[in-house]
């Protein structure tokens, strides 16, 4: 299907199918449902990542960094990283490690947005960030979220990484509630006060020039709630029960450092279970407290639990990106950047060699002793 001649202003049409796999119809269903007891949407900012196309992917572009930063520069940075254990360990020869370098040297020193790399477009790409908002607050996970069979609470491990190969199709089919929820958010814009004049400006613009919308992956993340206002309690998450065990972390291991009831120069392996079991005494205080919630956490899938006067609840984040004629929409003129272009890496040579700092110096002191 070609929609190139699709101008600002325009949208594609969407091609709406029914889900007819009994799976598939039981999210579905979850996705309606959400919209009824979640339909109110609160925006939290923007998030960028980075997408690539081929010449043969147009018009499908494919994530391959997360769009989970908050800063354009930290994106640029992923990208560099990416272009440079390229160039190190996968360039074919000097001619494609040269390429390769050349785009490095830009990022290091250029605010780049997009740049091609033998033959592949490379795009720093801006979501945005929102929740479902209900009267019980920010929507929790579906029940047709995926959670694993047997959960592994090893905090070394993660199910794995959120957005890796996803593509963005525009002409992909949707489901009805997809659908719905895609027309229902084309016309989202910042309002209000507290934002400055150019970031309202850019707002309203990219919905002419980026009128249509495409869903990313739900993430899932902690939130936490002492008075009446939700906050964001920890970064994105593959799957609610990573974000799970990125609490338990909190309630048995940051939290109790934090309130100065463990020593923070204490070894890594103490925790407020290991001490409730060593310390009789623990058992009635706040430490306590901590290691019950974090086993109530462990007994099963749960999304809330309140631990001395503070709420935590895993929290169903959902993002979506502006489409416009060619393509995700990326950074705004508005857009903060954090720190400048720099150079993060060490150099190589046409070889793919590290040439590390001291290198250089020796090979001037061998010239300048050769000269005496």
């Amino acid at each position: 299907m070609d929609h190139g001649d699709v101008r600002p202003g325009g949208v594609r049409p969407m091609v709406v199918r029914v889900p007819v796999e009994p799976v598939e119809a039981a999210v579905e269903a979850d996705a309606v449902d959400a919209a009824v007891l979640a339909g109110d949407v609160a925006v939290r900012g923007p998030l960028f990542g980075v997408a690539a196309q081929d010449a043969d992917d147009k018009p499908r572009w494919r994530l391959v960094v997360s769009v989970a930063t908050g800063c354009p520069q930290m994106a640029r940075d992923s990208l560099n990283s990416l272009l440079w254990f390229r160039a190190k360990d996968e360039a074919q020869d000097r001619a494609e490690r040269r390429a390769l370098l050349a785009a490095i040297a830009r990022l290091e020193s250029e605010p780049v947005d997009e740049l091609t790399v033998l033959g592949t477009r490379y795009r720093i790409v801006r979501a945005e960030e929102y929740v479902g908002m209900g009267p019980d607050g920010i929507e929790r996970p579906r029940p047709t979220d995926p959670e694993p069979v047997s959960p592994n609470w090893d905090r070394g491990s993660r199910d794995g990484k959120f957005d890796e190969g996803f593509v963005l199709d525009p002409d992909a089919p949707v489901t009805p509630a997809q659908a719905a929820e895609r027309l229902t958010l084309r016309g989202m814009a910042y309002v209000g006060s507290q934002y400055p004049d150019d970031v309202l400006l850019d707002s309203h613009r990219a919905v002419t020039t980026h009128p249509d919308i495409l869903l990313l992956p739900a993430t899932f993340k902690i939130v936490e709630r002492t008075g009446t206002e939700w906050k964001s309690g920890s970064g994105l998450h593959v799957s609610a029960h990573d974000a799970r065990k990125t609490l338990d972390f909190s309630l048995t291991w940051w939290e109790p450092r934090g309130r100065g009831l463990i020593p923070m120069e204490a070894d890594h392996t103490v925790d407020a279970r290991s001490q409730v079991a060593e310390d009789p005494e623990a058992g009635d205080g706040e430490l306590a407290a901590y290691a019950e919630a974090a086993d109530q956490l462990r007994a099963g899938r749960v999304n809330q639990l309140e631990v001395l006067g503070t709420v935590y609840r895993i929290g169903r984040v959902r993002r979506l990106v502006r489409w416009g004629p060619d393509g995700p929409e990326g950074p705004r003129p508005s857009d903060v950047n954090q720190q400048p272009p720099s150079r993060i890496h060490l150099p190589l040579d046409e070889d793919g060699n590290i040439q590390y700092e001291d290198e250089g110096e020796d090979e001037d002191e061998d010239k300048d002793g050769g000269e005496g």
